[in-house]
C-alpha cells in the first residue's frame, strides 16, 4: 500500500489510491480496442478517420516487413515523424515486431539527428517524405558499419481525405506542406508498399517487463540519454484515464508532439487504451483548434500553456464555442494566473497543471480537476510517493520549505541506456524505496500539493520546450564564426524564457560577424527551438581557476537586466 501523504486528505473520493495496472504489452491495448471499437475512428485527420480496425491492420503489416528485413526482438527503430496517423500505426507496429520505438523530435536537423543513429544502434528508421532527407544526410556522414540498413518513409498526403472540408482545413502552407510528395532517397521503401507487401508477423514474444520505448532527454552535460522504458511502466500512466475522466467517449484534441513523452501518453497510448478518439491538429493554429473543438465537440485536450494564451489573444475569441470541453490540463511552463482566470471565467474551464518527466513517462503530479490549485503542479497521483527534500542531506524538508522534488511510482524508468554511472546518480534510497532524483526544486503545501520554486539542473524553458544550454554550446562550437560560447536564459514576455547566446567570435571575424549570422547559422544546424534568440558578443567569457566557463555568473547578470 501507498505510504499516507499529506495529499491523501484531498484526495479526489471517486479515484483509488492505486491502479491495478495490466500485466500485458501496449500491443495488448490496441488488440482489445480493436476488438470492442472496430469501426470507431481512433484517428481523425483533417476529417480523414482511421479507425481502430485498419491502425491494427497497418500496424500488423509494418510488424511483418520489419520482422522480414530480419529486426530482432529489443532492436531500436527511430521514429521520426510529425504528428499525423502514421506515427501511431508506425509505433504500434514496431512493438507488435517486438522493437523498440525511439522516438525522435522532428524539429531534429542532420547535425543532432545522427546521435539517434549512433547512440542505440538503430538500424531501422521510419520517417516521412519531408523529413526523409535529414534522416539520409545524418546517416551518409557516420562510418559504414554505424549507418541505418532500412529507412521506410510515408506521405504525410496518403492520411488526408481526397477533399479537406473547409473546417477541418489547415493554412494554405500546412495543406501544401501535408499534400507535398518529396521524391524518396535512395534505397529507401515506401510506406505504401511495406504496407501493400501483406507481411504477418511472427508471435509476439515481448512481455510487460521488456524494454518498449527509449525516449532521450538532454541532461547539464554531454548529449541526450536515452530512457529506459518498459511496457509496464508506460502502461502504469496509459490506464490513468479516469483521473481527468477519460473513457471510450473521450473526444480529445491532437495538438502536443506524439515524440514527447506527454503526447505520446495521451495522444498514442492512453487514448488507445481507452478506445478514445483523437483529432489530430497537424501544427497549432488557434482559430483551427476552436473550430475542431465546436465541430467535433472535443472533450479533452492536454496542451502546454502557451497555446492557451494564443487562444485567449484572438480578435474572434468571443465567437469560440468552447462549450464541449470536460477537461483541459498539461505542464511543461506554468500558466499565468491572469490568464487562467480569464480563462475560468470567460469559459467557465479550469486549467488543470500536471509536472512529470521523460523519465517518469509523463505525469507522477496532476491536479485534480474538482480541486486544481492555479500555478501548481498538483499531488502526486496514483501509487506515487514523491517529497521535497535536502539535496545533500536527502532528509525531508517541512511543509512550505524549497528542497529537491524526489519520486518514487510505478511508472518511473529503469535507467539511463548506456549509462550505468548516470542511472547511479538519478536514484536515491529513502525509506528502503528507490526515488528519482527530478532535479528540480520544489515545495510543498500543507494540503500535500507541489509547486516548483528553482531548478538544480542547468535548463531553459521556452514555451514548454526544454532547451540544455550545453547542446546548444555543443552545435555552436561548430560554427565557424564562433571561438567560444555560454548558453544562458533570457526573459521573454511570450515564451517565458528564451535562448541567448554569450559569444567569442572567432579572431578573422571580429568586426563582421553579427549576431543575425549566428542567428541565421543556428537555424540551419539545430532545432527551431533551440536557435538562439538573442546573441550578444563579448572579448572574453568569465572563467574560473580551473578553466571552467562561470555560466552561472553570466546569468545572475542577465537575470539583474544584463
Amino acid at each position: 500500500m501507498t505510504t499516507t501523504r499529506p495529499h491523501h486528505a484531498h484526495w479526489p473520493a471517486r479515484l483509488p489510491r492505486e491502479l491495478s495496472v495490466p500485466a500485458t504489452t501496449l500491443w495488448f491495448n490496441l488488440e482489445v480496442s480493436a476488438a470492442r471499437f472496430a469501426d470507431k475512428p481512433a484517428y481523425l485527420f483533417l476529417g480523414q478517420p482511421l479507425r481502430y480496425r485498419e491502425l491494427k491492420a497497418q500496424a500488423e503489416a509494418l510488424a511483418g516487413w520489419l520482422q522480414a528485413r530480419g529486426l530482432a526482438p529489443g532492436d531500436r527503430v527511430l521514429l521520426f515523424m510529425q504528428n499525423c496517423p502514421q506515427w501511431v500505426a508506425a509505433f504500434y507496429g514496431i512493438v507488435r515486431a517486438g522493437g523498440v520505438v525511439v522516438p525522435v523530435n522532428p524539429m531534429n536537423k542532420a547535425d543532432e539527428f545522427g546521435h539517434y543513429i549512433t547512440d542505440p544502434s538503430a538500424r531501422f528508421a521510419i520517417t516521412s517524405r519531408d523529413l526523409a532527407g535529414i534522416v539520409r544526410e545524418a546517416d551518409q556522414r557516420l562510418p559504414e558499419a554505424q549507418r541505418l540498413h532500412h529507412l521506410l518513409v510515408a506521405s504525410l498526403a496518403d492520411a488526408l481525405p481526397d477533399e479537406v472540408a473547409t473546417e477541418e482545413a489547415p493554412a494554405a502552407p500546412v495543406l501544401a506542406w501535408l499534400r507535398d510528395v518529396t521524391p524518396l532517397p535512395p534505397g529507401a521503401t515506401a510506406w505504401a508498399d511495406a504496407l501493400a507487401d501483406g507481411l504477418t508477423p511472427g508471435p509476439l514474444t515481448r512481455g510487460p517487463d521488456d524494454l518498449a520505448v527509449l525516449p532521450y532527454t538532454s541532461g547539464t552535460t554531454g548529449l541526450p540519454k536515452g530512457c529506459l522504458h518498459t511496457h509496464r511502466t508506460l502502461m502504469a500512466n496509459a490506464v490513468g484515464g479516469q483521473w481527468s475522466h477519460a473513457g471510450p467517449e473521450t473526444v480529445a484534441l491532437g495538438v502536443v508532439p506524439m515524440f514527447h513523452i506527454t503526447g505520446l501518453m495521451y495522444l498514442v497510448l492512453g487514448n488507445v487504451y481507452e478506445g478514445a478518439t483523437v483529432v489530430l491538429l497537424p501544427r497549432w493554429d488557434r482559430e483551427l483548434a476552436a473550430r475542431l473543438i465546436a465541430r467535433h465537440r472535443i472533450s479533452h485536450w492536454t496542451c502546454i500553456p502557451t497555446m492557451i494564451v494564443d487562444l485567449m489573444a484572438s480578435p474572434v475569441l468571443d465567437s469560440f464555442d468552447l462549450s464541449s470541453l470536460r477537461n483541459l490540463s498539461g505542464g511543461g511552463a506554468a500558466m499565468p494566473q491572469a490568464v487562467a482566470e480569464r480563462l475560468r471565467d470567460r469559459f467557465g474551464l479550469t486549467f488543470a497543471e500536471g509536472y512529470g518527466l521523460t523519465e517518469t513517462a509523463a505525469p507522477s503530479h496532476a491536479n485534480p480537476p474538482e480541486r486544481a490549485k492555479l500555478q501548481c503542479l498538483g499531488m502526486p497521483i496514483f501509487g506515487v510517493d514523491s517529497r521535497v527534500v535536502d539535496p545533500d542531506t536527502l532528509q525531508e524538508m517541512p511543509v512550505g520549505e524549497s528542497g529537491e522534488i524526489v519520486t518514487h511510482g510505478p511508472m518511473v524508468f529503469q535507467g539511463y541506456w548506456q549509462h550505468p554511472e548516470a542511472t547511479r546518480a538519478a536514484f536515491v534510497e529513502i525509506d528502503g524505496k528507490r526515488f528519482f532524483r527530478t532535479g528540480d526544486l520544489g515545495r510543498m503545501d500543507e494540503d500535500g500539493y507541489f509547486f516548483i520554486t528553482d531548478r538544480l539542473k542547468r535548463m531553459i524553458n521556452a514555451s514548454g520546450f526544454k532547451v540544455w544550454p550545453s547542446e546548444v554550446e555543443l552545435l555552436l562550437y561548430k560554427c565557424p564564426l564562433v571561438q567560444e560560447a555560454c548558453v544562458i536564459a533570457a526573459k521573454d514576455a511570450y515564451r517565458g524564457e528564451t535562448v541567448k547566446a554569450v559569444v567569442v567570435l572567432r579572431p578573422e571575424a571580429r568586426g563582421t560577424a553579427s549576431a543575425e549570422d549566428i542567428i541565421a547559422w543556428s537555424r540551419e544546424h539545430m532545432a527551431a527551438y533551440k536557435v538562439p534568440r538573442l546573441v550578444s558578443f563579448v572579448d572574453a567569457l568569465p572563467k574560473s581557476g580551473s578553466g571552467k566557463i562561470m555560466w552561472r555568473l553570466l546569468q545572475a547578470q542577465e537575470a539583474d537586466g544584463g
